[in-house]
């Protein structure tokens, strides 16, 4: 992309406006706040996109560092704010801030280290799992916990914290072993939960308004062999389902359940369970291979999303000839999956976005159901809503499991432009007001539709956050386009 900057433009020739020069120098000076440089900042050329092709940002400057002493120099020596971003998957700006600046971890992606007898590993926060799974494989591990699709950051992942469909374990934090961070003042510490743990709880899922992750130590797991199941359940029977055939299973690996448009009333259950190595594989490829074309899956979901009867044609004919054939394969092979196979074919008129719901249990059915209701009145072109459960986050500062919880990823298509926008906001407010009345929450990575008042609701420990930010980051010198709207 040309109008991203090396690091070593750091020190170059490149020269500001002489508005942008005057604010950031006010900023320096303590003459201005650094909220104050937005509206005196020259017209900015450098954007900085995400997967949607929406709401991009537009920066003062773009760096790129591949070392924690770049990362501190920048931080040190930058006059203004500073956003941090990874995979840019993220949905509302929360990797970046107008007229700040943007640092792309991307070419932070060495290994540090990997001891493969104590099932640990240790990376730059830049790598993407898909290059951690390279490493592990290579030695017969795996992650343990991480996103169903290999694209993102280790970095990104922690500061979403994010979860995958590993039965049981819940949101990455309880696998992350220690974080090499950078703080607002340019300082290198490492954080745990024994070493400065007001850091590491904050950290994980803070949406980079700490610090910078610059190294995250994991622990990782061995690779085996899974089986798939599919079993299709009532909705009323599917929680006691899931804890009695999947929770309470030690062989369960992977779980989630798909619920169809247009009802969204019959979960379709996906099991991965372990299987011995005598069984024979179905897929031989350890890992997914890189690089390939998906233009049937793209095709797939142009039809069931656009032609008449689309839907009915995915539930009736494409999801069972997916679904009922035999499936046995590595971990790392279904670990590994590529999230281009969902992209469109192009998002000039319409693109694919994710919202997610976080309900306690006893709470998930009667959501649902109400959440059903409110996507079939709006029309929303739902592809669909898959189900994962996850145990209580007793470690992270602003969790989004208080309790045990059934979460309910809601994969959709929007128009572009800016009616059809404004229209996801007044639907999406809907559901997190819904959410809320279940005792439930929402999470963060997605579009900005929530109200403040939604938002405080949702995840009022945020008040910590905020004290802790005023003893490490006094200035603000860490913000993003999500923290400036409710933090």
């Amino acid at each position: 992309m040309n109008e991203i900057c090396s690091f070593s433009s750091l020190g170059d020739g490149h020269i500001p406006s002489r508005r942008t020069f005057l604010a950031q120098s006010m900023v320096a000076a303590g003459l201005l706040s650094f909220t104050s440089v937005q509206p005196l900042a020259a017209p900015l050329s450098r954007l900085v996109t995400n997967v949607t092709g929406m709401y991009s940002v537009e920066v003062a400057d773009i760096k790129i560092p591949e070392t924690s002493a770049q990362v501190s120099e920048l931080i040190r020596t930058w006059p203004g704010q500073v956003a941090i971003g990874g995979g840019r998957y993220s949905m509302g700006g929360q990797i970046a801030l107008y007229a700040g600046l943007h640092v792309d971890m991307r070419k932070m992606n060495k290994l540090v280290w990997l001891r493969p007898t104590e099932y640990c590993v240790r990376v730059q926060a830049g790598m993407r799992w898909r290059d951690l799974q390279d490493h592990l494989d290579s030695v017969g591990l795996a992650v343990k916990t991480m996103q169903s699709y290999s694209n993102f950051t280790v970095g990104g992942s922690v500061s979403v914290n994010c979860h995958g469909r590993y039965v049981g374990h819940g949101p990455i934090a309880n696998t992350v072993r220690s974080l090499q961070l950078v703080l607002a003042d340019g300082s290198v510490v490492e954080a745990n939960r024994t070493e400065r743990p007001d850091l590491f709880r904050s950290v994980i899922g803070g949406y980079g308004a700490i610090a910078v992750i610059t190294e995250v130590e994991l622990e990782v797991t061995n690779n085996v062999r899974i089986e798939r199941t599919v079993e299709e359940v009532s909705l009323e029977n599917y929680v006691q389902y899931f804890k009695e055939n999947v929770l309470t299973d030690k062989r369960a690996v992977l779980h989630n359940a798909d619920l169809l448009p247009p009802e969204f009333d019959r979960p379709v259950a996906v099991t991965w369970r372990q299987t011995s190595e005598s069984t024979a594989l179905t897929e031989t490829d350890k890992l997914v291979p890189r690089d390939q074309s998906y233009g049937l899956e793209r095709n797939v979901i142009w039809a069931v999303t656009e032609l008449p009867g689309g839907q009915l044609l995915r539930k009736k004919v494409i999801q069972p000839i997916l679904q009922n054939k035999p499936a046995v394969k590595w971990l790392n092979r279904e670990a590994s999956l590529d999230v281009r196979e969902l992209e469109p074919l192009t998002r000039t008129m319409s693109t694919y976005v994710l919202q997610e719901y976080f309900i306690p249990e006893e709470q998930a059915i009667r959501f649902v159901r109400e959440m059903a209701q409110v996507l079939q009145k709006r029309a929303v072109v739902a592809l669909n809503i898959s189900i994962r459960h996850s145990p209580k986050d007793p470690l992270s500062l602003v969790p989004w499991a208080k309790q045990d919880v059934f979460s309910f990823v809601l994969y959709y298509k929007q128009r572009t432009w800016q009616r059809a926008r404004e229209e996801v906001g007044r639907w999406t407010r809907e559901l997190v007001d819904l959410a809320l009345a279940h005792n439930g929450r929402y999470y963060l990575p997605y579009q900005l539709h929530a109200t403040t008042q939604q938002f405080n609701r949702a995840y009022p420990e945020v008040e910590q956050l905020r004290q802790l930010k005023a003893i490490v980051d006094p200035k603000a010198k860490f913000f993003n386009e999500l923290w400036r709207k409710y933090l």
